[in-house]
């Protein structure tokens, strides 16, 4: 695939949430580094009735809000940068217009940033055929949720295959561009001490949590048609297991590491009913203050999923006998995202007695939000002399991004991705097989669900979820690192 830098950048939704949180901060801290290709045209579009000057207008609102002043560095630059086009994407008629707007991309191209609810997929797209935004120097980018089960991600791929080949379409999960996820693949295969013991030999288990305190936060349709199982562990959370599984590529490009990635999702293990765990919470407490439960929020009663466990499989020849306990839930004690690698303890202890009763496995945690770190906990001697003999305890090498790389400003995850769709790399971004695989595996949960009539166990908000989460791993002898 031949690389081409777009000097033009559209944005579906311009004016909605994710666009004045995330996207337009991100592209104003690229141009703020001088990152961002010399003369690139920012065009927004939205059914908001706006002219250029009122998106930029706008666009310095959501600067000044949610984008640190040391980063806004060239701001009235930036914005002379942005210009915007009202459509309405239900219909054709407007597409036109929209054309004049963007101008001729033919030189060097048009990435197009498709955030828009997913029954504006298939017209969005035959609006832009129709006005010849469809061509060779142009990609898409589309932001989830990308269907609700197979079938439906199939319907919305099918219709954006039928005017871009899968060259040039970039889809998002926001959490491969968060700086740790990225440096997983540096500390698995940048490092080679990790490689040899990187397999069932060494590793006990592995635990993937991504923790949220709030609630429903504006979400309520979408949520309680979602559920935490197709919210987060379809996507964000089965790309993480992912990376941490994948066997070394043989390059850092887009075809390597996805076919490897490819392979993890496709030999994982159907999961059984007493491998899965629902929850639902109800009203608590988070950080001292009062909350209410899902259905309160909601308004009515409810079978959606705020919390899941699963106990899942990797079954080839690295990851048989693993287990990989998936944890991820709304309205938890603290809002964290970490994996945990929990390394077999030593074949046999020469510390005997009393000297060796402070013996612990090590472990490798990586903190992926909201703090962004790498700690090995390893065994060392506790200073001083024991009558017993050598008393031991566990001790933490930390690497804490911040301070390991003084100067470097914590990037918004979508600078990264932003900043590949306008150069066209697609190595952090999700290609449809990936995405296919990922739905297989979700869709027999539910499932399995159905056919055992599994219904949510409610959880007090404030708390870890459902105590039959704790007996998933608690029965394995494990216990959820908190």
């Amino acid at each position: 695939m031949t690389q081409f830098a777009a000097d033009r950048l559209l944005l579906f939704g311009a004016t909605g949430d994710l666009s004045r949180r995330k996207l337009l901060p991100s592209l104003c801290a690229l141009d703020a580094d001088g990152l961002l290709p010399e003369g690139l045209n920012i065009i927004g579009t939205a059914r908001s009735d706006l002219d250029d000057a009122g998106f930029r207008d706008m666009a310095r609102e959501a600067l000044e809000a949610h984008l640190e002043p040391d980063r806004r560095g060239g701001m009235a630059g930036f914005l002379n940068r942005l210009s915007y086009q009202r459509l309405d994407a239900s219909t054709v008629e407007g597409f036109d217009d929209l054309a004049t707007k963007v101008g001729d991309y033919s030189s060097k191209g048009l990435a197009i940033f498709l955030s828009t609810a997913p029954s504006l997929f298939g017209p969005t797209i035959a609006g832009l055929r129709h006005a010849g935004l469809t061509g060779e120097k142009v990609r898409m980018c589309l932001e989830k949720p990308l269907g609700t089960d197979l079938d439906t991600s199939a319907v919305i791929n099918d219709a954006v295959a039928d005017a871009f080949p899968e060259e040039r379409i970039f889809r998002i999960d926001h959490y491969l561009g968060k700086e740790t996820v990225q440096n997983l693949l540096a500390l698995r295969f940048a490092n080679i001490l990790f490689e040899p013991i990187w397999n069932s030999n060494y590793i006990e288990h592995v635990q993937i949590t991504v923790a949220e305190t709030v609630g429903l936060e504006g979400r309520v349709s979408f949520y309680d048609d979602a559920g935490a199982l197709r919210d987060m562990v379809q996507n964000h959370m089965l790309q993480l297991l992912s990376l941490v599984a994948m066997e070394p590529p043989t390059s850092f490009d887009a075809t390597a590491v996805r076919d490897e990635k490819v392979k993890v999702l496709r030999a994982m293990r159907p999961v059984l009913a007493n491998e899965t765990v629902t929850g639902q919470y109800r009203a608590g407490a988070i950080n001292g203050q009062a909350v209410p439960g899902y259905d309160d929020e909601l308004g009515k009663p409810s079978n959606t999923e705020t919390f899941t466990a699963i106990k899942a499989h990797v079954d080839n020849w690295r990851w048989k006998g693993v287990p990989f306990y998936l944890r991820t839930g709304k309205r938890l004690p603290e809002r964290v995202t970490e994996i945990l690698v929990q390394f077999r303890c030593v074949p046999h202890s020469i510390f005997g007695g009393t000297s060796g009763a402070g013996l612990q496995p090590n472990s490798l945690l990586i903190g992926i939000q909201p703090e962004e770190n790498i700690t090995l906990s390893l065994m060392a001697k506790v200073p001083g002399l024991e009558a017993t003999g050598n008393a031991l305890r566990e001790v933490p090498l930390e690497i804490t991004m911040p301070d390991a790389f003084v100067g470097q400003y914590r990037r918004i995850a979508y600078e990264r991705l932003l900043l590949d769709l306008i150069k066209g790399d697609q190595t952090l971004f999700v290609r449809r097989d990936e995405v296919e695989a990922q739905w297989e595996w979700v869709d027999a949960i539910r499932e399995v669900w159905e056919e055992e009539g599994m219904t949510p166990k409610t959880y007090t908000a404030g708390s870890w979820g459902p105590s039959a989460a704790i007996a998933l791993a608690e029965r394995d002898g494990v216990s959820w690192h908190e």
